[in-house]
């Protein structure tokens, strides 16, 4: 099962004809194509943000509009991690287990969104490396570049997931800022789907920087689920 044509026609005119509140950073959806992938047999829709002309794309599993309780991961670009196989986060890692539990609860979303380096960009990001590699941590590495600690926007992925007409959603995540965030949005969650990944020697310091400076659910911490 998955959404058919003429959902796709139907879903495409109305984000075409939607128009977003002044304060909105709306996206459109262009085009849903088929993605066979090393994950299972998924459905791939791009969306472009006119505000500042960012793509997005968001990849199902099934026919989602209109659903209760999606399977969803909302996961930031992060070329070093998904790409590169970066041993310094655990994207990459994120990602591909987001997909494969998709992939076996047989419906799902995992949206892709264009906020590299928590928004601040690529350069920016590399930049921010450098400054971790002389001791600093993730945080203060963004906020000595004058950045915040995390500049990501998830309006965007709450709009996408509107454009579906997905009723309620399970999110895979870690980020209670994220869940607050979403929520805000008008996103309706009814669980936190912990998405715990291995420790290792190249990544500890930068979990434990999420754990216990930005509020990560992780260690001790990982299976509380509740979502206030």
């Amino acid at each position: 099962m998955k959404i058919p044509d003429n959902v796709i026609e139907e879903l495409i005119e109305e984000s075409r004809t939607h128009h977003c509140e002044p304060a909105e950073c709306c996206v459109q959806l262009v085009a849903i194509a088929n993605l066979p992938s090393n994950f299972g047999e998924f459905q791939i829709c791009g969306f472009i943000s006119p505000c500042d002309g960012k793509e997005h794309t968001a990849i199902v599993k099934g026919d989602v509009t209109g659903k209760k309780n999606v399977l969803v991961r909302v996961h930031s670009e992060c070329l070093t991690g998904d790409v590169m196989g970066s041993k310094r986060c655990d994207c990459r890692d994120q990602l591909v287990e987001s997909l494969r539990r998709i992939e076996r609860e047989g419906l799902g979303v995992l949206i892709y969104l264009r906020q590299e380096g928590r928004n601040i960009g690529l350069t920016e990001k590399i930049r921010a490396y450098a400054l971790q590699d002389h001791g600093a941590d993730t945080i203060d590495a963004n906020m000595l570049l004058g950045h915040q600690p995390d500049e990501r926007d998830y309006g965007v992925a709450a709009h996408m997931l509107r454009t579906f007409g997905i009723k309620s959603i399970r999110l895979l995540t870690n980020n209670p800022d994220k869940i607050r965030q979403i929520r805000k949005h008008g996103i309706q969650i009814t669980e936190r789907v912990p998405l715990i990944t291995k420790v290792t020697e190249y990544n500890e310091y930068y979990l434990r920087t999420k754990a216990e400076r930005s509020g990560h659910l992780l260690g001790k911490r990982a299976e509380v689920r509740q979502i206030d």
